[in-house]
């Protein structure tokens, strides 16, 4: 299989950044676009399974979030207001109008599914259905946090430590940070990786600028990112549109949430979803059951 054959890369300046992204190398004709949006620590290139089977029927984008992949990696700011999940969304929402995608399907895996979540809630008029993977509402999860949680998703916490401390340490030993992340969550290796793939996370992530813009991303979450989220709740905005949860049957959120009941309460849709049978890194680890999913959902 050819790496993202048909696709092309793609640079946007957008709110204030640059934005890579993976787009089809011919024009969109009369497909619905679809935003596909990566987690962290990966890049686009967590999506090349199942863009390969979504392609024949879906106008793909699949971008770096900024901080991530070969997308700018600005310097926080104090309030990490530059790595909120509104501004990464807005950048997203900017590169969809520059395509012409007035609308569109968005589904976000891990930070992604944060960004989407954001998207869907400051930007009602363009999301037409939206998809999150393995993850819960960020502002119950912090809610619930007790020392189960805070083992299995310590990085939660020593990420949002103020800078440059997580940034050395992390910078000590990227690659062996890198890998352990990837495999632990996965819970099978490294084995469920194209190398392609590792080697495009390795190359991105490896470097202080990339742990860095991941850190923000993370301080944001923690801070800024919450006070929207209880803005948000407080004013009873919820998402408009029609909602798929999927999450892995061996990782934390199956483990230690109830994500369909978390999403319907911010949902005035129809929620729908199941675990399938992964860890955290769904859409490579069950490509198929993944494209599958979004196949029944988005049409």
């Amino acid at each position: 299989m050819s790496w993202f054959k048909g696709f092309e890369a793609r640079r946007f300046s957008v709110n204030g950044v640059e934005i890579h992204a993976r787009i089809p190398a011919t024009p969109r004709a009369d497909k619905p676009a679809l935003l596909l949006v990566h987690g962290f620590p990966q890049s686009h290139a967590m999506w090349h399974r199942v863009a390969s089977q979504l392609s024949r029927d879906y106008w793909l984008v699949m971008p770096d979030l900024r901080g991530y992949g070969d997308s700018a990696k600005p310097a926080g700011l104090p309030d990490h207001a530059n790595y909120s999940k509104r501004t990464m969304a807005q950048d997203l929402v900017d590169v969809m109008d520059l395509l012409g995608c007035p609308e569109f399907f968005v589904c976000g895996h891990d930070r992604g599914g944060r960004v989407a979540h954001r998207m869907a809630l400051d930007h009602p008029e363009k999301v037409k259905k939206l998809c999150v993977i393995d993850i819960a509402p960020t502002l119950d999860m912090y809610n619930a946090t007790d020392m189960v949680f805070a083992r299995a998703y310590y990085h939660w916490f020593h990420l949002i430590q103020p800078w440059p401390l997580p940034e050395k340490m992390i910078g000590a030993c990227a690659r062996d940070y890198l890998h352990l992340k990837l495999a632990g969550w996965g819970g099978k290796g490294l084995d469920f990786l194209e190398p392609q793939a590792l080697a495009d996370y390795e190359r991105c992530f490896c470097n202080p600028s990339a742990i860095h813009g991941a850190c923000e991303d993370y301080r944001a979450s923690a801070g800024i990112d919450l006070d929207h989220d209880r803005a948000s709740r407080a004013a009873g905005d919820k998402v408009g549109c029609d909602l798929l949860v999927l999450w892995g049957e061996r990782g934390v959120v199956n483990k230690l949430f109830k994500p369909i009941e978390l999403w319907q309460a911010q949902c005035w849709g129809r929620v729908e979803g199941h675990t399938l049978a992964a860890g955290h890194f769904i859409p490579e680890e069950q490509a198929e059951q993944t494209a599958s999913a979004l196949q029944a959902f988005f049409r």
